[in-house]
């Protein structure tokens, strides 16, 4: 618990932090599941079409990956304080937007709009928590960004399932607004983070922020090591595709494609269709499953969470990723063999495919945050997390267009197998390209591409760091 212990002897911005993730989590959590109940009701509503149900939930992903495209940008140009504070307004107007449209067209608009919010604060928010957290707790931070958005996707199925006796459709979407104004409200408290206030050359700002992010620490050495990386970087994202930071940005986008190419949101997408093939049927397969799945899901990120900090970024992803590889060769002997498993067959593949939804919440969903914070230099920081997060989105729209004709075309064993070599692939990729990050200063990842992908020397490290 040692976790725990760090935040409640860290500063109080630290605890502040800490909350607007959470609250943040939850809100993008629950704008993730809020749309399946939501949609039972609109479609007598409103009288949609079932290619007009589609649109709604599609235009959602196409703000995400306008908002992931535009993010970095933003977040350098006006600060990461206030694309925050501005993210946690656009929550609170989309969802009242999308709660009081009136018809078709509207609830659309609201839904990109949305998207839109969505996409940056995947941006954003890391890049927040990792420039404003002291190296003890930073880890944990992010991933409890990913804790509480499986919390806000259990959340959204549940108040959907609450409110479904209303068939109030319109509650159901408006509800999100409520931890969004909260997360308002707190950042109203906290400062901007040292990083921004040096690319903008405030270093007397910079100074102040440090000492309240970790007020037990000299942050003369920490504001000179930043300023040198500043006066190197250009912050050209022509640059982040040669020389030192080539590296670094072939690991963001390969670490964000393989995070959803290997077929995570087809089991949340599909999960009906999948459960149906092992032999469930009825609302235990359409509701009761996936609530269950979910839960183990939050469940493993909580561990992640916990022991980041501790036991490292690389074996946490490496043993996530693993168990997804291990997963998936039952899920293909499950349907191979599925004849011979007889009564056993749905007992087996629901079990696998709660092994292979843990196993990607205890490494890619929590350490995706992490290393979207941490890879790049200051100046690169927010444009490397828009590249991260836009191969991922890019990936999860392959996977849910090509999923269904795929499972029709080689059936489950296939789609089981190529999820299990494309993990297998990601395994080989992130053990020969992902550092390890933990107890690392922002600056010394930095430099950690610079030397070529070699971390300093301990005499070197003790020189420029004093510890």
């Amino acid at each position: 618990m040692s976790f725990i212990h760090d935040i409640r002897n860290s500063s109080r911005l630290v605890v502040v932090v800490a909350l607007s993730a959470v609250a943040l989590g939850i809100t993008y959590g629950y704008d993730i599941s809020n749309i399946a109940g939501a949609l039972l009701f609109l479609e007598p509503d409103l009288g949609l079409s079932s290619g007009e149900l589609a649109g709604l939930a599609t235009a959602v992903v196409v703000g995400q990956i306008v908002g992931a495209l535009n993010g970095g940008w933003i977040s350098n140009a006006i600060g990461r304080k206030l694309s925050m504070q501005l993210i946690a307004v656009g929550y609170v107007a989309f969802s009242v937007l999308c709660a009081v449209a009136p018809e078709y067209w509207s609830l659309l608009a609201a839904r990109f709009g949305l998207g839109i919010t969505i996409g940056i604060s995947l941006i954003v928010v890391p890049v927040f928590i990792a420039e404003s957290s002291p190296s003890r707790v930073r880890g944990g931070l992010t991933v409890a960004y990913q804790v509480t958005t499986v919390a806000g996707i259990i959340a959204g199925y549940l108040v959907a399932w609450g409110l479904a006796s209303t068939e109030s459709w319109r509650a159901i979407l408006g509800l999100a607004a409520v931890p969004a104004a909260l997360v308002f409200f707190l950042l109203l408290r906290v400062v901007e983070t040292p990083h921004w206030y040096l690319m903008k050359g405030r270093a007397g700002a910079a100074r102040a922020s440090l000492e309240h992010v970790d007020p037990g620490r000299d942050p003369e050495p920490l504001i000179t090591r930043i300023q040198s990386d500043l006066e190197q970087e250009t912050g050209r994202l022509r640059d982040m595709f040669r020389g030192h930071l080539l590296r670094a940005s072939v690991f963001a986008i390969g670490l964000g494609f393989f995070i959803q190419i290997t077929g995570i949101n087809a089991t949340i997408y599909y999960s009906p269709h999948i459960f149906e093939d092992l032999g469930f049927s009825g609302y235990a397969a359409l509701l009761g499953l996936p609530a269950i799945v979910q839960f183990c899901a939050l469940l493993a990120v909580i561990v992640s969470m916990f022991i980041v900090d501790n036991a490292g970024r690389r074996p946490v992803l490496l043993t996530g990723v693993g168990t997804m590889i291990l997963a998936n060769a039952v899920l293909v002997a499950v349907f191979a063999l599925s004849d011979g498993l007889g009564g056993w067959t749905s007992v087996v593949g629901f079990a696998a495919i709660v092994l292979f939804t843990m196993g990607y919440t205890f490494g890619f969903g929590a350490l995706v945050w992490v290393y979207a914070g941490e890879t790049f230099p200051a100046k690169y920081r927010a444009l490397g997390a828009s590249l991260m997060l836009t191969a991922n989105l890019t990936a999860n729209a392959i996977v849910a267009q090509a999923f269904p004709p795929l499972l029709d075309s080689v059936g489950g064993a296939g789609v089981f197998g190529i999820f299990g070599v494309l993990a297998a692939i990601a395994f080989v990729f992130i053990w020969y390209l992902a550092p390890e990050t933990k107890d690392r200063d922002l600056d010394e990842i930095a430099r950690y591409w610079a030397n070529g992908a070699r971390w300093d020397t301990p005499s070197t490290r003790t020189e420029r760091t004093g510890r």
